[in-house]
């Protein structure tokens, strides 16, 4: 297992996979590091749905515009918020976007890859993905992560940039 920094720093967004699943543990572990993320007042309100069908993948593909690599990938997860009793409303995009960082995390350390396809707020994604998977109303979906074996490597990405970073003030 890699170093926190290491993982950090070697991560990419990967959109090619191999055709292998995904071990249970693998799995497993990918879920435990997205509800290890923090959460306003601790609400937790991410919820996941899990796809492995193809079936179901090769559908959700056709909820965005940039969704061709669930095609190949043998594994997605859904990161949605069920905001029907939330005490910080307006911060369920931030409690899973913490959690989706987390999964990306982990699969890298596993020595899988991933890429993060953005849903919310965008309805004439969110829409389509709600209908396909049946959520039901005040559950909305935030992200769709593709993962897998990875079938391309990527170099460390170097976005360090000391302008971006203000002292004290702007």
């Amino acid at each position: 297992m890699m170093d926190a920094l290491s993982c950090i720093m070697s991560r990419r967004s990967i959109r090619e996979f191999e055709p292998h699943s995904l071990s249970p543990d693998d799995v497993d572990a990918i879920l435990r590091a997205a509800m290890a993320a923090p959460s306003a007042g601790n609400q937790q309100p991410w919820r996941f749905v899990v796809l492995n069908e193809r079936a179901v993948l090769d559908a959700a593909a056709e909820t965005t515009p940039y969704g061709k690599m669930l095609r190949t990938a043998p594994f997605a997860l859904v990161v949605a918020a069920d905001t029907r009793e939330l005490k910080h409303a307006g911060m369920w995009q931030q409690d899973c976007s913490a959690a989706v960082e987390n999964a990306l995390l982990a699969v890298n350390a596993l020595g899988l890859g991933a890429v993060w396809l953005g849903y919310w707020p965008k309805l004439e994604r969110v829409t389509p993905l709600k209908e396909l998977l049946g959520m039901p109303e005040g559950v909305e979906p935030l992200a769709v992560l593709a993962i897998g074996h990875p079938a391309e490597e990527k170099p460390p990405a170097q976005r360090y940039d000391p302008s971006f970073v203000h002292l004290n003030r702007w």
